[in-house]
């Protein structure tokens, strides 16, 4: 029977989606399930690490790992792994985990993928599914180690609310420190902002925007559906908006609820940031625009005119 061992992703002590999603597409396939967390004052987490699918629970607790380190990090999941003999190790797509899943699969000594999109068992094969050359091909990979270490991509499994499991909390050895790179610090985005990572809802901004007066415009509409706001690597490029709101192959993946492309053509670069949104709407004034090609619901025109309408629309819906 197949073994996974999820790694949980949590921020400032709260457990994220994707480690609910993971523990469901573990049952879903039929295998026994644990999580590791690492972190500090995290023990409480156990009971909901348990509601949200995993059967045991390894956890690594203490003030030292209050700050993300790569090798101390990376020793924690290859511990665990170890300890439960789990065939699968999944990271959620995140910074950390990019970062470290390379260091666990190096100390395993097994294979290691980033961005699958789905992950399939025939005996004791495993086979995997991940998208290549900027999402124009789904490869379709045989792994040829026991064990794989992966990241998930944002968005590939769904949480399923009806499952559950078994508190049985195994507590981990704190590793010695990563003398080689020591934290010395985290500085955190100040702006309040939702991050685009977490967000339900996501609104980006293109070329379309023309200057900062059609970004704030399009921001407004954020606001008004306290979403993330997010644009294209055009206007990263202009200078109007860092590269932290990059949505797109060489900024963030992102897979929300409801992901809104506004005076975004649609380059398959950005594609390949948002695809994997549940419903995406699209605003353009080029019929002809690539980004209709995968938009759920499309508006033909001006965003200067349209966003005002759709930012009427949701006051009215909302009184």
């Amino acid at each position: 029977m197949a073994k996974v061992l999820v790694v949980a992703d949590t921020k400032e002590g709260v457990l994220k989606n994707s480690t609910a999603e993971l523990l469901s597409k573990a049952k879903a396939i039929g295998a026994e399930t644990a999580v590791v967390a690492i972190g500090s004052n995290i023990e409480a987490l156990a009971s909901e690490l348990a509601n949200a699918g995993s059967d045991t629970q390894y956890i690594a607790d203490d003030p030292g790992l209050e700050l993300f380190s790569a090798g101390p990090y990376a020793t924690c999941v290859a511990d665990a792994a170890q300890q439960s003999g789990a065939n699968l190790i999944w990271f959620g797509f995140s910074e950390s985990g990019k970062t470290a899943a390379p260091r666990v699969a190096a100390k395993l000594e097994v294979a290691c993928a980033t961005e699958i999109t789905d992950v399939s068992l025939d005996g004791d094969q495993i086979e995997i599914v991940r998208p290549a050359i900027a999402n124009k091909v789904m490869q379709r990979i045989k792994v040829n180690t026991p064990q794989l270490v992966a990241v998930v991509r944002a968005g590939a499994f769904e949480a399923d609310p009806g499952i559950s499991g078994t508190e049985n909390v195994v507590k981990l050895t704190t590793p010695d420190a990563d003398l080689k790179a020591v934290i010395k610090e985290l500085v955190s985005d100040a702006s309040g902002e939702i991050d685009l990572a977490d967000a339900d809802i996501v609104i980006s901004v293109g070329r379309g925007a023309k200057d900062q007066a059609g970004i704030d415009m399009v921001k407004e509409l954020a606001n008004d559906l306290n979403a993330g706001f997010g644009s294209s690597r055009a206007m990263v490029d202009a200078g109007l908006l860092p590269h932290n709101k990059q949505v797109g192959q060489t900024g963030k993946i992102v897979a929300p609820t409801l992901y809104m492309a506004i005076g975004i053509s649609g380059a398959i670069q950005h594609l390949a940031g948002m695809n994997g949104s549940k419903v995406i709407l699209a605003v353009n004034k080029d019929p002809e625009a690539p980004i209709f090609n995968v938009a759920d619901y499309g508006i033909v025109g001006d965003l200067f005119e349209v966003v005002p309408v759709l930012k009427e629309e949701i006051a009215k819906v909302r009184s």
